[in-house]
C-alpha cells in the first residue's frame, strides 16, 4: 500500500531529513586523511540526539552504526570502522533520522583529496542522474519514468553500471515504503505518481559491472569488479505543480568548500 502525506506530514519529514543534511555536513566536514568512520559516525549520531531525533539505521534490522559509510568499491551499507581513510578515497555516506514520527533520508558520495580523473567523472555523472530522476518525478508520470531518466544518462550515456539489486523507495512513518523506486526502467511503466507521494531517489552507479556482492561482515554492498561506486540521494515531495526536494545537499556542499565543521549552522530549507 502507498501512504500519500498530508502537508503537515510533509513539514515533519522535511525536519526529519534536515537533520539528516546537517548531519552528512558534519560528516562530509571531518572526512579527511586519517579519519575514522567509526569516529565520524559517534559524532554524527550524538548531532541527532542533541537535536531530539533518533538515528534511523541504527538497530534497523540489526545495523549497528548511525550512518552507512561505504568506501571506494562500496556501493552502501557499509559499517563504520576503525579503518583510517586515505587520499584518493571516495566515501558514500548513507543517513536517517526519526523525529516526530516521522523518517528523512539522503546521502552523499565525498572524495577525500584528489581522485583519479576517471573517478570523479563517476561521481559527477552519478550527481546528475539523481537530479534527472527528480525531473521525472512529477505528478502524472509513472515510477518507470524515474528509473528510465537515471539509466538513460548513467548507463546509456556514460558507459556505467547501474545496480539493480538496490533501489529507492517510498518514506514516511516507516523508513521504507511503497513504492519501490528501481534506477533503471521504462517509460510509462509502473504506478501513476500522485500528489503526496514522498520518496527517496538514490543511484547507486558503479565505473565497472553493475553486479554487486555482499562483503564478509554481512552488510556492506561491493561492487563485483572492485570498481569505484557513488551513491547519492535525496527524499522528495510530489505536489499537484511541484517537486519539492526536501533534504538539503548544500549544508555539504559548504563543509565540501570550508573544509569546517558544521555544528552551528542552523537547519533551513
Amino acid at each position: 500500500m502507498i501512504f500519500y502525506k498530508t502537508p503537515e506530514e510533509i513539514e515533519y519529514i522535511r525536519e526529519s531529513c534536515l537533520l539528516v543534511s546537517k548531519s552528512l555536513a558534519l560528516a562530509g566536514s571531518l572526512l579527511k586523511p586519517g579519519a575514522k568512520g567509526k569516529d565520524i559516525d559517534a559524532k554524527c549520531e550524538e548531532l541527532i540526539r542533541d537535536n531530539d531525533a533518533i538515528p534511523g539505521f541504527k538497530g534497523y534490522n540489526g545495523f549497528p552504526a548511525t550512518l552507512c559509510v561505504s568506501p571506494n568499491e562500496g556501493v552502501v551499507h557499509g559499517i563504520p570502522t576503525e579503518r583510517e581513510f586515505q587520499d584518493g578515497d571516495i566515501v558514500s555516506i548513507d543517513c536517517g533520522v526519526f523525529k516526530n514520527g516521522f523518517y528523512g533520508d539522503a546521502a552523499y558520495t565525498f572524495a577525500i583529496g584528489e581522485i583519479e580523473a576517471e573517478t570523479l567523472e563517476l561521481l559527477s555523472v552519478t550527481k546528475t542522474s539523481l537530479y534527472k530522476g527528480i525531473e521525472a518525478a512529477r505528478v502524472g508520470n509513472r515510477i518507470g519514468d524515474i528509473g528510465y531518466a537515471v539509466q538513460q544518462y548513467a548507463e546509456k550515456v556514460h558507459g556505467y553500471g547501474v545496480v539493480r539489486e538496490l533501489v529507492g523507495h517510498g518514506i514516511g512513518q516507516n523508513l521504507h515504503e511503497e513504492p519501490q523506486v528501481p534506477n533503471y526502467g521504462r517509460r510509462g511503466r509502473g504506478p501513476v505518481l500522485k500528489s503526496g507521494l514522498v520518496i527517496a531517489i538514490e543511484p547507486m552507479v558503479n565505473l565497472g559491472t553493475k553486479d554487486v556482492r555482499q562483503s564478509d561482515d554481512g552488510w556492506t554492498i561491493i561492487s563485483k569488479d572492485r570498481k569505484p561506486s557513488a551513491h547519492y540521494e535525496h527524499t522528495v515531495a510530489l505536489l499537484d505543480d511541484k517537486t519539492e526536494i526536501l533534504s538539503n545537499h548544500s549544508y555539504l556542499e559548504e563543509a565540501i568548500k570550508n573544509n569546517v565543521e558544521l555544528m552551528e549552522i542552523p537547519l533551513k530549507s
